[in-house]
């Protein structure tokens, strides 16, 4: 795709966002705070689920950002890393993740909640609940093998000894799973949507519909813990434009999966397309960002995953003031 294409894309997104009422200039930048830093960094890879942090772009703009730049990281499991290692600012991830990286002393502060539950659990037929999958083969591509040892767990199956992992990124899990050669697979987007777009198994948890996976966020903000505290009204003008970008995912998906195809996010339109019509970015407002973290850092201490407290990774590392004000700035 040329670079006039690209910009045309980016203006027509740019165009309806101002129509939606988004680029209007925010309480605070039309008063008398002035942004401390006018660059920001996020991640950048395949992974759809997190299309707020890529579609904010012109949002950031218009809050006085003029360099935003997206970073290269791969793995996903590597993102919350990258915040500790100074290479991105800010970055949507799993709760888990984030939670595992600050476990290990990353300096990671979260800001709030982005949308819950986008992973999926398949399996072939035959098989209808987790627990039928003792001594059966689970494949993981790029999400969160923590998460499936938690869903493990709860079924009171041993991970360790009842499953057989299928992990290696050389191996294409994923494509085992579809050609028929592994029992199970779990998946966040895309490759929930590319399954079902070639008709490989079926759902047998769906982290935005099973309890008690949906009463949690899935994606929250997370931002590094010296920008944070250096840039404070930086930090509140970031997470407002992501919020935002998150109501522009469900006001317009299409033009959003345009965006991300156009900006090289993804390359297959259809399959951003199917994932922004179908990852819960409506509930922002209504979930409890500190009970999501209490929740699976509570999991994840049980089954040995994580060290520290809730009580603590809640006290040293989160900070909902900014959140707190822009729920009530940001009214449905």
């Amino acid at each position: 795709m040329s670079m006039i294409q690209t910009r045309r894309r980016f203006l027509a997104t740019t165009a309806l966002a101002g129509a939606a009422g988004l680029l209007r200039p925010s309480p605070a930048a039309a008063d008398d705070e002035r942004l401390e830093t006018t660059s920001v960094r996020f991640f950048k890879n395949a992974v759809i689920c997190v299309a707020p942090q890529y579609a904010a772009e012109a949002l950031l703009r218009a809050e006085g950002f003029t360099d935003v730049s997206y970073v290269e990281v791969q793995p996903a499991d590597e993102v919350p890393k990258a915040i500790a290692d100074g290479r991105v600012d800010f970055t949507m991830s799993f709760a888990v993740n984030h939670i595992q990286t600050i476990d290990r002393g990353a300096p990671i502060t979260i800001l709030g909640g982005v949308h819950i539950g986008c992973y999926e659990l398949f399996a072939r037929e035959g098989i209808g609940s987790i627990t039928e999958l003792k001594g059966k083969q689970v494949g993981l591509q790029t999400g969160s093998p923590s998460l499936l040892r938690l869903m493990a767990t709860q079924v009171g199956l041993d991970p360790d000894r009842d499953l057989r992992w299928v992990t290696d990124p050389k191996e294409k899990p994923l494509e085992l799973f579809a050609q028929g050669k592994i029992d199970a697979f779990l998946g966040f987007p895309p490759e929930p949507q590319e399954l079902r777009a070639r008709g490989a198994g079926h759902v047998i948890l769906s982290t935005a519909v099973d309890r008690p996976w949906s009463q949690y966020f899935c994606c929250m903000l997370g931002g590094n813990r010296e920008y944070v505290r250096r840039y404070p009204v930086a930090t509140k003008r970031v997470l407002r434009a992501v919020l935002k970008a998150t109501d522009l995912c469900v006001r317009d998906p299409a033009g959003i999966a345009h965006r991300l195809v156009d900006g090289g996010f993804t390359p297959r339109f259809d399959l951003a397309l199917a994932t922004l019509s179908e990852v819960p970015y409506d509930r922002w407002r209504d979930y409890d960002a500190e009970d999501s973290i209490r929740f699976y850092a509570l999991r994840l201490r049980e089954a040995g995953l994580i060290k520290a407290t809730p009580q603590k990774l809640i006290a040293d590392n989160t900070d909902w003031r900014f959140l707190n004000e822009l729920k009530r700035e940001l009214k449905a």
